[in-house]
């Protein structure tokens, strides 16, 4: 059974840095894709950050780039998200996502986390 595994979050001012990261077990596909989504109460799960396990190539939502930089540790199956230079609309809860495409948005994942707070503060 896949598991993921999140940690990190939490509440900071704006322009200051969280990091997330999330840890997945049991999964035995033979591509991986890890990323993060987003999602308010009003709005439909947005991607942020996503990396291909095999080749390194990295997405990234536009309102992050250059902010967020989303990172692999293949032996761990682990990813990490640096958050930097937080905006208070980044506020929201976040979820690890595990699956087989990274280019398919929510569809492309199978697996998620239960989600993490991030709440920033102006």
């Amino acid at each position: 059974q896949v598991q993921l595994v999140e940690s990190g979050g939490g509440s900071v001012q704006a322009g200051g840095s969280l990091r997330l990261s999330c840890a997945a077990s049991g999964y035995t596909y033979s591509s991986l894709c890890m990323g993060w989504f987003r999602q308010t109460p009003d709005s439909p799960r947005e991607g942020v950050a996503a990396i291909d396990f095999s080749s390194g190539i990295t997405y990234y939502a536009d309102s992050v780039k250059g902010r967020f930089t989303i990172s692999r540790d293949n032996a761990k199956n682990t990813v990490s998200l640096q958050m930097n230079s937080l905006k208070p609309e980044d506020t929201t809860i976040y979820y690890c996502a595990a699956g087989p495409k990274c280019d398919a948005g929510p569809a492309g994942m199978n697996y998620w986390g239960k989600g993490t707070r991030v709440t920033i503060s102006s």
